[in-house]
């Protein structure tokens, strides 16, 4: 019998590491994000998921908490750079203590429509501004559309004039701030999970957002006016930190990536529609009045605004506007 002892020593190791490898822990992606399942992002963290577990099996496992469930967008990527979440998609906006020049995505009405978005993001410049956020430990992945911006309010909003001395929730973004202060508005700095609330019982007069928001959060049950002005592009940056990133072997993490991209291709697919989706469901609910803006109305709002890209353009660059204006052409 002792012949065979370091034969069967051998083979109960090899078992033994076999087994601990079939248990190994997968690799843990949490996706954290603010809006509902059913929005354009939720339906991108969806698909990935799905894409994720077909591809790579038990390796990765991708959570997703929606709706603010694990953080809000101010604090996702502090929580990020500990550790705590391995995917978000804030909104472009929340990226400036970061960096500066992603600001020039809040610029209003920078962008004619989402189409001339899609060719900014695309071109040199834009995927450029994906590696903005690198020195401070973060890693952009890829751009998600959420759509353009519409202005709703608790009274008609159809001429700046109509803006003076009201209260707006804005992301906290310094270029949306002074867009309200070109109008004469007061402007409150508050989270996406707030939003509701904060209409509903007065606390603010309005906000702004794209149609998809605004139905899937119900803002339009309280709020009577929406003016369709897309006067700025709502976008959202997909990020990971640059250690989780770069510390993931190198072939699950060109799978992830794969994964991503085509889950960030669908998402994108999906806006469009969504937005268009919603603004029937808003109308058809007869709970809130879509305003529709004349071309010397909205001649008003662009004269009103438009200023506040000077205030910017040392900090951004005007090379990154002048980019930006050229995807309109």
């Amino acid at each position: 019998m002792r012949l065979f002892k370091p034969a069967l020593t051998a083979l109960s190791a090899a078992i033994l590491m076999a087994s601990t490898a079939v248990m190994a822990d997968p690799i843990t992606i949490k996706f954290s994000h603010v809006v509902a399942e059913n929005t354009p992002k939720g339906q991108m963290g969806k698909k990935f998921q799905e894409l994720v577990a077909e591809r790579l099996g038990d390796q990765v496992a991708v959570e997703l908490y929606p709706s603010s469930q694990l953080y809000g967008d101010d604090k996702v990527l502090e929580a990020m750079l500990l550790g705590d979440v391995q995917l978000a998609a804030p909104s472009l906006s929340k990226f400036q203590k970061y960096t500066d020049q992603l600001q020039v995505f809040d610029l209003p009405f920078l962008f004619k429509d989402i189409e001339a978005v899609e060719r900014f993001q695309s071109s040199e410049t834009g995927q450029s501004l994906l590696t903005a956020l690198e020195p401070k430990g973060l890693v952009g992945l890829g751009y998600l559309h959420n759509g353009m911006k519409q202005l709703s309010a608790s009274s008609p909003l159809t001429v700046p004039d109509d803006a003076d001395g009201k209260k707006f929730r804005i992301m906290t973004s310094d270029v949306l701030e002074a867009q309200f202060d070109a109008l004469d508005a007061v402007s409150l700095k508050k989270p996406f999970s707030e939003v509701f609330i904060l209409l509903q019982t007065k606390a603010i007069d309005g906000q702004e957002n794209t149609y998809s928001n605004i139905y899937s959060q119900k803002f339009f049950e309280v709020q009577p006016y929406i003016t369709e002005s897309n006067h700025g592009v709502l976008d959202y940056m997909v990020v990971s930190s640059a250690r989780f990133w770069n510390g993931l072997p190198e072939e699950v993490r060109g799978e992830v990536k794969s994964a991503l991209d085509e889950a960030i291709a669908y998402g994108n697919e999906l806006s469009q529609a969504k937005n268009l989706e919603a603004k029937q469901a808003i109308i058809d609910s007869g709970q809130s009045e879509i305003i529709t803006l004349d071309d010397a109305q909205r001649q008003q709002w662009v004269d009103a605004m438009k200023p506040v890209w000077g205030e910017f353009a040392d900090d951004i660059g005007q090379d990154i506007i002048d980019a930006a204006q050229d995807a309109n052409r």
